[in-house]
């Protein structure tokens, strides 16, 4: 595990509660590209159903993160692009299952017309600083 200091907000910019602004570490970089809710099949995880979506995509970061030698732990950035931002409190609860609130990364959350296909409500790609 990497040693991950995450900072309040700095003077002059609003304290955020859903996320850290700056979280810096020592260590390996790793990118997990856009994570979908797909299972191992390549099949859909539940259609038009944001909770189950979020829950698929959040097991598939675990697995990408695991493949990596990293943990949700490690996280430093989580970049979410959602179809409807209505989805947000299916990613937030998603997101607690795995990470607590003193251990929340930097995020930025980012609203779009359409993913890859229309089915996918939500994409979600991670960043993560793994070891010294």
């Amino acid at each position: 595990m990497s040693e991950l200091t995450r900072f309040p907000a700095p003077g002059g910019v609003f304290p955020a509660a859903q996320y850290s602004h700056v979280v810096m570490g020592t260590g390996r970089f790793v990118a997990i590209a856009g994570q979908l809710a797909l299972d191992e099949k390549g099949e859909l995880v539940g259609e038009g159903d944001p909770d189950a979506q979020a829950r698929q995509v959040f097991e598939n970061l675990r697995r990408c993160l695991t493949a990596a030698g990293a943990t949700f732990d490690d996280i430093v950035k989580l970049t979410f692009f959602v179809t409807d931002m209505a989805h947000m409190p299916a990613i937030r609860t998603a997101r607690a299952a795995h990470i607590p609130d003193d251990r929340l990364p930097a995020a930025s959350a980012i609203q779009v017309a359409s993913l890859v296909r229309r089915e996918f409500l939500m994409e979600i790609e991670a960043f993560a600083v793994v070891g010294p």
